[in-house]
């Protein structure tokens, strides 16, 4: 007989508005703990410096976590020019100094050049594994870091304030993999200036924006007054733009032992043309629930997670 789990079989998202100075880690324990939940996990990690969308998956909403991470993501950031930091944040210790301040204009024509599909180098403080250890740790030690370029994708890229010389604030939308603070290291470098990031927020992962987000006190707040399930939201809501199918009832019985289902054809085909290209990925729904993330292949649809 297997272990029974400790804590509430709770299941759902949190659209949770992290704070400054707490790590993704941390704001996943706090929130685990404020709903009693068996189980917890988080899609998209945040720098401790940074601020905004964190979704943060509980119970059953943890099978929906991997759709979530390839998800887009938008970033709004102040470069402060005059200093490059090993970090390239603000709690960097000063590597060089500039007294170079690029013009809007000048900051708008080379921030098109980062627009579309580009190779990246991650900085070296950065959670990427070197030889089966993080990079952040190999350069906290002061061992040099050399990581290789990977492409990563900007769709686009904007100026949305500038308050003074030393400081513009720039908002992109995002694939994966993209380092905000490595986009600043490059743009400084095109310019020929030095500079860092100042304030990082996340606005956007997927279908979680900070206008939904709730902080970390309101969430302990509302658990605390027994109003917990109000800050939770479907499991399906990491499956904004995974494509949906409804099943019978004994289509739903068959995936949720595992089972393949065969499509009618036009079922088959009206799927294939939802499908993200690349992707074969789809949801099952029964009545309106969830059922199992399925692949589709040769008319079929094989489940790859269940939900219960």
């Amino acid at each position: 007989m297997g272990r029974r789990r400790k804590g509430d079989a709770v299941s759902g998202w949190v659209c949770l508005d992290k704070p400054a100075g707490v790590t993704s880690t941390q704001a996943v324990s706090r929130v685990r703990r404020a709903f009693n939940a068996q189980k917890a996990g988080h899609a998209g990690t945040l720098d401790p410096l940074a601020t905004g969308v964190l979704p943060i998956a509980l119970g059953e909403a943890t099978k929906t976590v991997p759709f979530l991470m390839d998800a887009d993501k938008t970033y709004r950031f102040t470069v402060e020019w005059g200093r490059t930091t090993a970090s390239f944040d603000r709690e960097g210790q000063v590597t060089a100094t500039s007294d170079v301040r690029p013009g809007r204009a000048e900051v708008e024509a080379a921030l098109a050049g980062f627009v579309g599909e580009i190779l990246q180098v991650p900085p070296a403080f950065s959670a990427v594994k070197v030889d089966g250890e993080r990079a952040y740790d190999l350069a906290r030690e002061g061992v040099a870091v050399e990581l290789e370029p990977r492409p990563v994708v900007i769709h686009a890229a904007r100026i949305t304030a500038q308050p003074d010389a030393d400081h513009v604030e720039i908002e992109i939308d995002c694939g994966k993999g993209t380092y905000v603070r490595a986009l600043v290291r490059d743009l400084a470098e095109k310019l020929g200036a030095c500079a860092h990031v100042s304030a990082l927020r996340r606005t956007r992962v997927g279908a979680f924006r900070d206008e939904n987000a709730i902080t970390l006190e309101k969430l302990e707040q509302s658990c605390d007054s027994g109003d917990r399930l109000e800050a939770l939201l479907p499991v399906e809501t990491a499956l904004d733009d995974i494509p949906a199918l409804a099943v019978t009832q004994e289509d739903a019985f068959r995936l949720a032992q595992g089972r393949a289902i065969v499509l009618l054809p036009r079922q088959a085909e009206a799927l294939k043309a939802s499908l993200k290209p690349g992707s074969r990925a789809a949801a099952a729904f029964e009545g309106g629930k969830i059922v199992a993330l399925c692949e589709m292949r040769a008319g079929r649809l094989n489940p790859t997670r269940v939900f219960h």
